[in-house]
């Protein structure tokens, strides 16, 4: 497996564009907290043999915690303090949204497709594919650089 430096130094050549730079600090939170808000939406307990409270936790973004945070585990403590930071986050939105009562799947549906809308206009910018069109992976990488550009705008 490559190196937490190798996996951002290829990501950071497709993000050299102070424009898709901008649209990536915005979009990949975006993205990352409504695809974990539609997986929420896929009820997977019940499939298990769980019911009742156990059976409403257990859902496609609970499980797909373990692999996403061994996967940044793998790359480095920071990667993984990361990885548990954003995960977090993200589930304290999704469930304050769903303790007001909101709809989730309508807003999070439009919130992914307008940031991925988003995305692509910014490589469209750059003149550069994402780097996940060659190793899906990435996808998983776009949550650390955005991590690393925001704490090197704190620590200027």
């Amino acid at each position: 497996m490559r190196s937490e430096q190798e996996f951002l130094a290829e990501y950071a050549r497709s993000h050299r564009n102070a424009f898709n730079q901008r649209m990536h600090m915005i979009c990949v939170p975006a993205i990352f907290m409504a695809t974990l808000g539609l997986f929420w939406l896929v009820p997977v307990g019940a499939w298990l043999g769980l019911s009742g409270t156990a059976a409403s936790w257990v859902n496609l973004a609970t499980l797909s915690v373990l692999p996403v945070l061994w996967f940044y585990a793998r790359l480095s403590g920071w990667a993984l303090r990361t990885g548990v930071i954003w995960l977090a986050a993200s589930f304290v939105v999704i469930l304050l949204m769903q303790q007001l009562g909101m709809a989730l799947f309508a807003p999070l549906l439009a919130l992914w497709l307008v940031a991925w809308a988003g995305q692509f206009w910014g490589h469209k910018v750059e003149g550069m594919k994402p780097s996940f069109a060659d190793d899906l992976v990435f996808l998983l990488i776009g949550p650390l650089f955005v991590q690393q550009k925001w704490q090197r705008q704190t620590t200027v």
